[in-house]
């Protein structure tokens, strides 16, 4: 029985989660202001630099790869060394790099740059999710991390509207962008003094003191707004059955490949593939395409902003959903709907029908982007959670990088036919893999899941299985 774990799960929500809602939710908002402006600043800089469409493409995955190596690699040491270093770090890079990006002169240094940016961003958003859902009870956690990763869609407006009204205004308007993009480091004065490690990590590296240090602050915050606490209820799990692990830097890689975890790591890899890959081939180049329809680039950017309100629905439904439904249910309902909105773009004839049918994608793939963010850290246990979750963002990625350069390649060929055609059938990919893979994690502890999925909270099956205590 996890001490550490039973008091977190006693909590109500309360100004204290919400605090840790709004500073993560920034962090999400920032990634998404970083992969969306992108969308923003290739119609200019093709341009100005006479790029064809495969450069443009380049230019459009460049931030990707970046992201790549970043979630990777912030799992790996958020699981070694702790959540709220490698996030908090993470910022520093990027925006340090993004700074910098907006004084290049030339398209190859300004991608080598983006991708160099990009590791940062990576790795602060593989972190937030697993880090802050640690703090949070299993009876609103799906909630919680959907309504978390629905500050991504905030993120999008703000690059729509700074795309709108900063970047026309002179030549040079795509530098003051990412200036601007490069501010959020102001954001550290606060983490620095607001964000706790966490106490599900603390204690399962043996550092129980900072742990309970940790556990009793929380409940002190809750206290001081009038809630009175209930007793303690013991949970499943035992922070100690994970202690004979190493938690080496690449051992913990191995283990996500062991059975019975391999089942696991297979569906989630599969999941993020499909919905980064479909996510990324819009977002980035839908002002581009509204553009090689006719529309002029004031007129793209204003309905790219309606596309990117979109999502904000589709975020907060699915963060409903995900506690009424189930993770898994609400994920392969809103990947159905993206598969419709889909074959309606690839059959879509007038302006009108292509711009409702882009709103209507954006609305389902970020419902999917919801769900995927509550699911994936779920499902691995707390000394391979950061680690299970940085991976599966991380080979997401490569369908971040391939997608802006596959559409770059099939647009002129095959239209807006042969681009959603393409994004319809992966979606169906990610959809079957969650049907047949994924396990039931609704109304469950942290430790619960792990539990019942791995007997002992390993990935390599040890014969100490858990008890429930009740």
């Amino acid at each position: 029985m996890s001490p550490i774990a039973a008091r977190l799960e006693r909590l109500p929500f309360s100004r204290f989660h919400f605090k840790l809602l709004v500073m993560g939710g920034l962090g999400f908002m920032f990634e998404a202001i970083d992969a969306a402006i992108i969308a923003f600043i290739l119609p200019v800089v093709r341009t100005k630099w006479h790029l064809s469409s495969f450069e443009t493409g380049i230019l459009g995955s460049s931030t990707y790869v970046g992201f790549l190596i970043g979630a990777l690699f912030a799992g790996l040491l958020g699981d070694r060394f702790g959540r709220r270093v490698v996030m908090m770090w993470a910022l520093t890079f990027f925006c340090v790099m993004t700074f910098a990006n907006a004084f290049v002169s030339d398209w190859h240094t300004f991608a080598a740059l983006r991708a160099i940016a990009g590791i940062g961003m990576g790795a602060e958003g593989a972190i937030i999710a697993p880090f802050l859902v640690e703090f949070v009870s299993n009876r609103y956690r799906g909630a919680f991390t959907g309504a978390l990763a629905g500050f991504f869609s905030f993120g999008f407006v703000a690059a729509a509207l700074i795309g709108y009204f900063v970047i026309p205004l002179s030549p040079e308007g795509w530098r003051y962008a990412l200036v601007l993009v490069s501010l959020p480091v102001i954001v550290l004065l606060w983490w620095r003094r607001s964000l706790h490690e966490s106490p599900r990590w603390l204690e399962i590296r043996g550092r129980h003191a900072e742990a309970e240090a940790v556990v009793a602050d929380i409940e002190q915050q809750v206290e001081r707004t009038g809630v009175t606490l209930a007793p303690v209820t013991p949970v499943e799990g035992d922070a100690a059955a994970t202690h004979g692990h190493s938690g080496s830097f690449f051992g913990n890689l191995r283990l996500l490949w062991k059975p019975p975890m391999a089942k696991t790591t297979l569906m989630s890899w599969c999941l993020w593939l499909s919905v980064t890959f479909c996510s990324y081939a819009f977002f980035v180049w839908i002002p581009g395409l509204l553009m090689q329809r006719g529309m002029t680039i004031t007129k793209s950017f204003s309905v790219s902003i309606l596309i990117y309100l979109a999502q904000i629905p589709g975020y907060y439904s699915s963060a409903y959903f995900c506690e009424k439904l189930g993770r898994k249910a609400t994920i392969v309902t809103y990947m159905a709907l993206a598969c419709v909105a889909g074959i309606w773009l690839a059959n879509a004839a007038s302006d009108t029908s292509v711009v409702m049918a882009s709103i209507f994608m954006s609305f389902a793939m970020n419902g999917v982007n919801a769900g995927e963010y509550a699911y994936t850290p779920e499902v691995f246990p707390t000394h391979l959670r950061a680690t299970g979750m940085g991976t599966a963002s991380a080979f997401g990625r490569i369908g971040a990088i391939c997608s802006p350069m596959l559409v770059g390649y099939v647009y002129p060929i095959w239209g807006f036919a042969g681009v959603f055609g393409i994004t319809t059938a992966i979606l169906l990919f990610g959809a079957l893999a969650v049907i047949f893979l994924g396990v039931s994690t609704s109304g469950k502890t942290l430790e619960e899941i792990t539990a019942e999925e791995y007997g002992d909270g390993s990935a390599d099956g040890n014969v100490n299985r858990l008890k429930t205590v009740r």
